[in-house]
């Protein structure tokens, strides 16, 4: 299959020049800016556009209502593999409409996509999000009467985790899912690791943990910070990078734990929750924001750099935060990723950004800014032969397993000196390990949380593998021992 005829994303922009000519329709065309102000479309957001350069308004609206809410980099992710299917339709089906794609067009680009001699070879994993994504994409299309079916067979869900007496209301899976790709691993960092790459990456200490003096980064600090409390709290990048000020407690003293709020709009999936944040990562934030954001707000008041924001969002309260849309009051809490970004506090020396997190020119930092950090902290530990690797996500799954296998490990503690009635009482006060750490992930079903669980039982199954005695020889044996004396014969041992 040939991709020189594509379907092609593209994603929404402000601040594009417009084209300089002499023809007098131009100065009739409409400010796009304004338009996507008034539209409330946000920059970043995905549409597709056909071969034939159409736009296609129904497929489109998909990102506009259903994902409007997601993080960036699952609209990405969703326009990307529309796009390969739509593709295919287009160029190895005779430019067959999505609206009337069947089953037999689905087995035409598994095949493609996984075993044509030609094709790419994708893996099961691979397969298994597309098929996924597509899946949920005309799940949408058909209840919105879009088209009339899903291309995708389903079959019923065989999940070990539905009642049995539940079998009218099955969930539906797809049927041409592999279900045969590899689990993938957990990634995930003991303490002692942590700390190595912490120190080593983005502290820029030695791999001996002494100051190395040729380092040369900025907002060590900063990014220690922004780490630790990651680690700390198992937020998302998407979710801890939109955190405002106004989501940071104060310290409390003799508080080992103080309670903040991630709100529904910048948690992802909506999954708003209650976070814990530890006294000594939140103390590491307020000295972030009292030194090195201070002192970025104060360059960028000097430059000039909050006055040139598009479209500001004024608080003029600190104490009542909250601003006026459209005549509507809006408090802090109703505002989108994107929103937060142009949000101001007109404070006494001047306007501040509302964003915790701000970059060097004071200005709230993207996730690309944070991911960058740690592809620099990776090459670093690589330069000091510090065999460790870590990802904004690998944080997020380290707070998971160590939190709950501490929980695991006190909740058994507490069962085993309990009777029958006890222990259903201890249960009902406390809950279960696994659901706490559910709903401070904002994971939608504990089934994802599960992953972790595999993660604790695959490091006993490596805690006894290393105590069992390697009894393959006899003790006080060497190889030299073993060698047989007997003759042989020389017509077996000449090959």
């Amino acid at each position: 299959m040939t991709t020189e005829i594509a379907w092609r994303v593209f994603y929404t922009r402000r601040h594009l020049a417009l084209p300089q000519a002499a023809d007098p329709l131009i100065s009739t065309l409409w400010d796009l800016d304004e338009w996507l102000d008034v539209n409330d479309v946000p920059d970043g957001r995905p549409y597709l556009i056909a071969p034939d350069g159409r736009y296609d308004i129904e497929l489109n609206r998909y990102f506009e209502t259903e994902l409007n809410a997601s993080p960036e980099d699952t609209q990405k992710a969703t326009a990307s593999d529309l796009k390969l299917w739509l593709t295919f339709l287009w160029v190895s089906r005779d430019r067959t409409d999505w609206r009337e794609a069947t089953p037999d067009d689905r087995a035409a680009y598994k095949h493609w996509r996984t075993v044509a001699a030609r094709g790419p070879h994708v893996d099961l994993v691979t397969w298994d999000r597309e098929v996924a994504t597509v899946n949920q994409f005309y799940k949408w299309a058909v209840r919105h009467k879009h088209c009339t079916k899903n291309p995708i067979v389903q079959r019923e869900s065989r999940s070990s985790y539905q009642h049995p007496h539940h079998r009218q209301g099955a969930a539906q899976t797809p049927a041409e899912a592999s279900h045969q790709a590899p689990r993938r691993d957990v990634v995930w960092l003991t303490p002692a690791m942590y700390r190595s790459w912490r120190d080593v990456g983005v502290r820029g200490f030695t791999s001996a943990g002494l100051p190395d003096f040729s380092f040369r980064g900025r907002f060590g600090a900063r990014n220690a910070a922004y780490s630790n409390m990651m680690i700390r709290t198992g937020m998302r990048l998407c979710e801890q990078t939109s955190l405002s000020v106004f989501e940071l407690p104060h310290l409390v003293p003799g508080q080992l734990n103080a309670r903040t709020w991630l709100p529904w709009r910048i948690a992802k999936y909506g999954s708003a929750r209650h976070i814990y944040i530890p006294a000594s990562s939140l103390k590491e934030l307020w000295d972030y924001v009292e030194e090195e954001r201070a002192e970025a707000i104060e360059t960028a008041r000097d430059a000039g750099v909050y006055e040139r924001i598009r479209n500001p969002l004024i608080i003029a309260d600190r104490t009542n935060p909250f601003v006026e849309i459209d005549g509507q009051r809006v408090t802090i809490d109703q505002l989108s990723h994107a929103e937060r970004r142009r949000l101001l506090i007109d404070a006494r020396d001047g306007l501040e950004p509302v964003a915790l997190w701000l970059n060097e020119t004071g200005l709230p930092s993207a996730r690309s800014c944070w991911q960058e950090v740690f592809k620099t902290a990776n090459k670093r530990c690589t330069r000091q032969r510090l065999n460790l690797r870590c990802h904004p996500h690998a944080l997020r799954h380290s707070y998971a397993v160590i939190t709950l296998e501490q929980l695991w490990r006190g909740h058994i503690q507490d069962l085993a000196a309990m009777n029958p009635t006890q222990r259903q009482t201890h249960q009902m006060v406390f809950g279960d390990p696994l659901n706490w750490v559910r709903m401070r992930l904002g994971h939608r079903s504990v089934v994802t949380t599960l992953r972790y669980l595999h993660a604790l039982q695959d490091l006993e199954m490596q805690t006894r593998m290393a105590l069992i005695p390697d009894d393959w020889e006899p003790t006080g044996t060497h190889p030299q021992d073993l060698t047989d004396t007997t003759e042989s014969d020389p017509e077996e041992t000449s090959e």
